[in-house]
């Protein structure tokens, strides 16, 4: 929705090591920038930022990317947020396309009710520190709770007057929006007057990953038999409880350095544990997790280790979301405390490094947990453990993608000796869930629901496989054939619009798309067919884009594929291909000429030497004549085109 020529504002002002500066302290070495990686913890620096490529490459944990890229993966934007930042630090002005009436209201709804709660976190901080009722009451409870000063306004604590309608009087005298203040569930109508809906309450406000303020959570500090203890937010157009883990605002970067998030049931836990220094903890707020919520934290790490109380309900509210966690591939663990202690006071009792060694000594996997605690409860009834072998098999049957099979298998085993059940049984039993989540899929798919194929095995695993039964290392396979269409790729973007030929004023892309091949259908990677899709498009529409065009497209795999081309050094094509081919490729200026040549013609032949297999293999199933000779004279054919791409790559490679 937002235009591309604001977008092309946006990308010709953007200075990578500024926006990456900001988040991490960067020193110049030569040509590049050094800094610590924000993405994983070091000590001496790896992280590289390139200004001339506009790219940063991570040479210790591999994560790699441009300046927007950069913004979504360490702030977790998506690509419109990132883009919106970016305009605002560029004092950019976003034009956007037309969008329907419905959309257009939501977005302005959206808007509205994120100012109205700017303004109530503001107002109830104001009475928080600078009223009396505020003073005594509310920041009391919460100095009481051992929270400093610092950690209050780092949290955005504030309190609400025990009064009727105070915030409401001074929110609709600023002359906000009475349906909305309504919506937004800090103003309710009582006797058909407006009235404060969180009064006499500290209030905990709820950030979005941005930092933006969703909605309320609201404590009552007097025993009450009337009054819930806790008021949250209704659900309203940017508050939905289910996406939301409190916290994670604060938590993101610890967590994404740590690679692990440590979850906690209530807001106070969340608020002491930051408070001792332990920063990679989130709150579910006393909910069962939802999937969204995973997939949540699964955007920072695949490592969760759920805190509880050690007492029943405790464990039986870490279990609930136990099988949701297994589908969504995390690796989940699970810490009892000791009995009457809440995370909020036991790290304040034993401090921060006492309570990190604590949850490292009494990690409990959780499929293992489940199985131990159920089994305490079933005895020696016969009917129950037949239940719970059920149970247990169908969860270890959610663990069903390509890469975890591993795990799935030491599960079967372990399982089925705390049962003492047969392995095999176990393995066919959970076979048998598989394969009716399967069935259902299928009919799902049948019925055109969407279903999401999770089970089918990766492209890229199948590949490997094959690659290694036939003696074969995925690097080898990459150098020797996914490398060229790389490189076709890489001259592309550097070259397409450089002139191939002065004579009729020919560009580089103008010789590779008018080549008789189609270069799509002769690449065998996905990603370069992409590329090459997207740039034929763009060629096509009289357009000729460039490397950085697809260094900022809003597609972050596309644009992640070339930085990773762009990775390379600038003039490794002519050295590459000399070596290979021995010919002389010193043309000046003008080597990428001979790169251009020598790389269509290779894919050309690849293909062409593909045919003459396929040939070779269909004349030997002929019977008749007439097939016979047609697959001779084809034969005759594509050698001779062999021969001719063979010169042209100054090598000869048959007999």
């Amino acid at each position: 929705m937002i235009s591309q020529n604001s977008i092309q504002q946006i990308l010709a002002r953007i200075d990578i090591v500024e926006i990456v500066g900001s988040f991490v302290k960067l020193k110049k070495r030569g040509a590049n920038y050094m800094g610590l990686c924000p993405f994983h913890n070091e000590k001496s620096p790896s992280f590289t930022v390139s200004p001339s490529k506009e790219i940063y490459k991570c040479f210790g944990c591999g994560a790699s990317g441009n300046a927007i890229s950069f913004l979504m993966e360490h702030e977790k934007y998506s690509y419109v947020e990132a883009i919106r930042w970016l305009a605002q630090k560029y004092q950019v002005e976003l034009e956007e396309t037309e969008v329907s009436p419905e959309l257009k209201q939501h977005q302005q709804l959206a808007d509205s009710l994120f100012i109205i709660n700017n303004f109530a976190r503001e107002y109830f901080s104001d009475i928080l520190f600078n009223n009396d009722e505020g003073q005594n009451v509310g920041l009391s409870y919460f100095e009481e709770r051992g929270f400093t000063e610092e950690t209050i306004k780092k949290f955005q604590l504030g309190y609400c007057l025990n009064t009727r309608d105070a915030f409401a009087q001074t929110a609709l005298g600023k002359g906000y929006n009475l349906e909305y203040l309504q919506k937004t569930g800090l103003v309710t109508i009582r006797n058909e007057q407006p009235a404060d809906n969180y009064r006499g309450r500290v209030i905990f406000p709820i950030h979005n990953q941005s930092g933006k303020i969703l909605g309320f959570g609201a404590r009552i500090l007097v025993k009450s038999d009337r009054a819930p203890k806790y008021i949250n937010s209704p659900e309203n157009e940017i508050y939905i409880k289910s996406r939301v883990l409190y916290g994670t605002y604060f938590a993101r970067h610890a967590i994404d350095k740590l690679d692990e998030c440590l979850l906690v049931e209530g807001y106070t836990d969340v608020i002491s544990l930051h408070q001792a220094g332990v920063e990679n903890v989130v709150a579910s707020s006393g909910t069962s997790l939802t999937v969204d919520q995973l997939r949540l934290i699964k955007k920072y790490t695949n490592n969760l280790t759920i805190i509880y109380d050690g007492d029943s309900a405790g464990i039986k509210a870490a279990l609930r979301g136990l099988d949701l966690a297994i589908e969504e591939s995390l690796n989940v663990k699970l810490v009892l405390l000791p009995d009457k202690e809440d995370p909020d006071s036991y790290v304040q009792k034993i401090g921060a490094a006492a309570f990190r060694e604590f949850i490292a000594q009494n990690r409990q996997d959780f499929v293992l947990f489940k199985l131990q605690l159920s089994m305490q409860d079933i005895g020696n009834d016969s009917n129950k453990k037949s239940q719970l072998v059920n149970e247990i098999a169908e969860t270890i049957s959610k663990i069903d993608k390509a890469e975890d099979f591993t795990k799935q298998q030491d599960y079967i085993r372990q399982c089925s000796q705390l049962l003492k059940i047969d392995e095999q049984g176990l393995i066919a039993l959970v076979n048998k869930f598989i394969r009716e989540r399967l069935v259902k899929r299928e009919q799902q798919q049948a019925r055109n629901a969407p279903a999401h194929d999770d089970d089918a095995l990766p492209d890229e695993a199948i590949a490997a496989m094959e690659a290694a039964e036939a003696g074969f290392t995925v690097s080898s396979l990459l150098n020797k054939d996914e490398r060229q269409e790389k490189e076709l790729v890489k001259i592309l973007l550097r070259f397409g619009d450089r002139p191939f030929s002065e004579e009729e004023q020919n560009t580089v892309a103008d010789y590779v798309f008018h080549l008789p091949y189609d270069f799509e259908s002769l690449a065998d990677s996905e990603m370069v067919k992409r590329v090459l899709r997207e740039y034929k498009h763009q060629y096509d529409e009289g357009n000729t884009p460039d490397k950085k065009w697809f260094l900022y497209h809003q597609d972050t795999e596309l644009s992640k594929f070339t930085a990773e081309i762009l990775e390379d050094k600038e003039a490794d094509l002519s050295v590459n291909w000399k070596e290979r081919f021995e010919i002389d490729t010193v043309y000046g200026d003008n080597a990428y000429l001979k790169d251009t040549i020598s790389t269509t013609n290779y894919l050309i032949l690849r293909k062409i030497q593909k045919l003459i297999l396929e040939n070779q293999q269909e004349a030997e199933k002929a019977t008749e004549m007439d097939q016979i000779m047609q697959c001779l004279e084809m034969q005759v054919h594509l050698k001779t085109l062999e021969k001719e791409l063979t010169l042209g790559l100054g090598t000869v490679i048959f007999k």
